[in-house]
């Protein structure tokens, strides 16, 4: 590489965005992400990711929004809109044509007619917007071919290699032609082409099998560079499954290669295929493909050796097969938002250590900016649940989360700052294994900043140990009534154990041996105002609306019930069900209830974001007590006929709050109160003592 262009690639990377914009079909319904997460009624969206400070934004202008009806039959009305405001704020967009769809109702990826249809499409769209100078007509080609074609998840819902064949040979070809569509209306355009490359690993038995994966995977890159010759492996297979020579050719004689190769890289990427039912986790159904039955695993959990999995590993295979301008063009990571910086961090670490070494790793993308919906089930359940990316959308105003806070630290000065990344995220954790691993003891990283809890009895202070612990987040606990809780002793023990944050569970509406002593109330409020002098946020709960100013964050709670409970409402219903006991509840008062893991990770949530203010906790749901000890009831396995009515004057309902929706529902809570609580302490059996 010329010294020139060296120096220019060992700068920093870009910080790109995008939005999580899948249309999927899923038998005769569709699934818009755009619509499942507001971004369709927000035009305001655009302004908010300008103020991040991000330039290049993958962008939605996808087949089935804008020509729904006929290809015949446009509609930009929403594109214009907000296309024109990119333009307007020196955004640069990234079209996205296609994202793990198989087009509108009038084709499909095994259609003949599907490429030149999506060409019509690429067409329109250039001719609409010839100042769009960067596409990615379908996005992931590949996983949406395995998804729709071979595991049988979206529509078309088939399984059979020679249908993926198919699915694969119609949308190479389909970008080809959609390229040459819009080159011809802006020559210079750009093709950056996304795909997942997470690698298999396996067993030694199983070894034929990853290899086979392995090869598989750079199908997307390989057909659209040419180099599926007749010396390719996948040659012969795509031969033996019907597609003819000359559609082979097509790539040879008219390869289009991509100008950035877009790498899309998540913690569930890399596989591990293992065929030894002794190894296997209880909850993971055994597949196979026909001469060995196997669990296909996330490598992330397995015992391999450091170093084979994770971002920096699959980019460096990039860069060896491809040698071609390469961007990470999805970083997301559905799961608590220290984790979600850590993953952000890790992966732009790994794109700037590449760039020093002189591999031109041109950006970064945060992708999901505004959250993703149901992908856990990819789709194919409705069951509403929300993953927020650098905003959450909860609530009646768009909210900046600590990923959005990273984001704009890393455009701004290219590093994240945050107490949450002096732990390491849980891939690099003991506890992420399927089975027990001991592993030599790594070195902790000196003085880690720490939360200090405050209030060391109850059910909330022994659950904000119990998860903060298992977060990463460090943690020490502190009683009001302890000596070292006064004055200039406390600012001592702030600084010495380097708290950054106190959760006080210590409120006398929540600790009722705080509420009898009125030096410990004292203590409180005392502890309160050092930490807004020394700048320290502070988390106060109550059983009722927060009144108090000393807190940085106030939350109201409902009655709580925990997985660990051995008392309490849910666990005292149960235990007189299974006794045969008849049991009157209330059927005119609402519930209010809040489920104490939800309560404490959507707590540390708010902290870790920065936030402020008064905030409700409390599970949605519209249901009366008595309602709600029939769902439990059921929940359990228990007879629902043993409650009665207890008709009472109605107390009211929930309190109208712009963020309750930041916690689950009820029904939802109520299933992972059975699941986790028979995990930790076998529930019917406790019930039934």
């Amino acid at each position: 590489m010329p010294a020139d262009k060296l120096s220019e690639v060992q700068g920093m990377p870009e910080l790109w965005g995008g939005v999580e914009c899948s249309i999927v079909r899923v038998r005769n319904r569709w699934r818009n992400q755009s619509i499942d997460t507001g971004h369709s009624s927000r035009l305001s969206d655009i302004d908010a990711v300008a103020e991040l400070g991000i330039r290049t934004l993958r962008y939605p202008v996808l087949w089935e929004s804008i020509s729904p009806k006929s290809p015949d039959e446009v509609d930009f009305r929403w594109h214009d809109e907000r296309l024109l405001k990119m333009q307007e704020l020196g955004m640069e967009p990234i079209a996205g044509l296609l994202h793990h769809g198989s087009g509108p109702h009038y084709t499909d990826l095994l259609d003949a007619q599907f490429p030149a249809l999506l060409a019509q499409h690429a067409k329109n769209v250039a001719g609409r917007y010839p100042w769009i100078t960067q596409f990615t007509p379908i996005n992931e080609p590949l996983t949406t071919a395995r998804f729709s074609c071979l595991y049988g998840h979206w529509y078309p819902h088939r399984r059979s290699e020679r249908d993926f064949c198919r699915a694969m040979i119609n949308q190479c070809r389909g970008i080809v032609l959609a390229m040459r569509a819009i080159r011809a209306i802006t020559p210079d355009a750009k093709l950056v082409q996304t795909e997942d490359l997470g690698k298999t690993f396996s067993t030694p038995l199983l070894q034929y099998q990853a290899d086979y994966d392995n090869e598989r995977r750079w199908l997307t890159f390989d057909l659209l560079l040419g180099r599926v010759d007749r010396s390719h492996p996948w040659h012969a297979i795509f031969l033996s499954h019907g597609v003819s020579e000359k559609e082979m050719s097509f790539f040879l004689e008219g390869p289009c290669p991509p100008d950035t190769v877009g790498i899309n890289h998540y913690l569930t990427s890399d596989r591990f295929l293992e065929h030894r039912r002794t190894h296997r986790p209880q909850h993971q159904k055994m597949s196979g493909n026909g001469r060995h039955r196997y669990c296909d695993l996330e490598a992330v959990r397995t015992q391999l050796p450091q170093g084979l999995t994770g971002p920096e590993a699959r980019l460096r295979e990039v860069w060896d097969r491809y040698h071609r301008r390469t961007a990470i063009t999805e970083v997301h990571h559905g799961s608590t938002r220290d984790e979600q910086v850590r993953w952000l961090a890790e992966v732009w670490e790994a794109a700037k250590t590449l760039r020093t070494e002189g591999k031109d790793i041109c950006a970064v993308t945060v992708w999901a900016l505004f959250g993703v919906e149901d992908w856990n089930s990819l789709l194919m359940k409705r069951d509403g649940l929300y993953e927020p990316g650098a905003f959450d959308v909860r609530g009646t105003s768009l909210r900046v989360t600590a990923l959005g806070r990273a984001t704009k630290n890393i455009i701004s000065s290219g590093v994240i700052s945050h107490p949450v990344l002096d732990s390491p995220g849980w891939w690099h954790s003991d506890h992420r294994y399927y089975r027990a691993h001991i592993t030599r003891s790594a070195t902790a990283p000196a003085l880690r900043r720490t939360i200090l809890i405050l209030g060391a009895a109850g059910a909330l202070a022994n659950a904000f140990v119990r998860i903060a612990q298992f977060r990463g987040l460090e943690c020490i606990v502190m009683h009001p009534l302890e000596p070292a809780v006064s004055g200039a002793q406390l600012v001592q023990t702030l600084l010495r154990k380097r708290i950054w944050a106190i959760v006080d569970v210590a409120s006398p509406d929540i600790d009722e041996h705080i509420a009898e002593n009125s030096l410990a109330r004292h203590r409180t409020y005392q502890i309160a105002e050092i930490s807004m002098r020394e700048g320290l946020a502070y988390i106060g709960f109550a059983n009722k609306p927060c009144s108090e100013k000393v807190y940085s964050i106030s939350i109201e709670i409902g009655a709580g019930f925990g997985p660990w409970d051995t008392d309490g409402p849910v666990v005292n219903l149960i235990r007189a069900l299974r006794a045969g006991a008849t049991v009157g509840l209330d059927s005119r008062t609402p519930v209010k209830a809040s489920y104490i893991p939800d309560v404490v990770n959507n707590a540390l949530d708010l902290l870790i974001d920065g936030e402020s203010g008064r905030w409700r906790l409390i599970n949605r749901g519209e249901m009366t007590w008595f309602d709600f000890g029939h769902l439990i009831a059921r929940s359990a396995g228990l007879d629902p006929k043993l409650i009665t009515k207890v008709s009472t004057e109605p107390s009211g309902g929930l309190h109208p709050n712009e963020v309750a929706t930041v916690m689950p529902t009820l029904v939802d809570a109520l299933s992972r109160f059975i699941r986790d609580f028979d995990q930790n302490t076998t529930l019917l059996r406790a019930a039934a003592e």
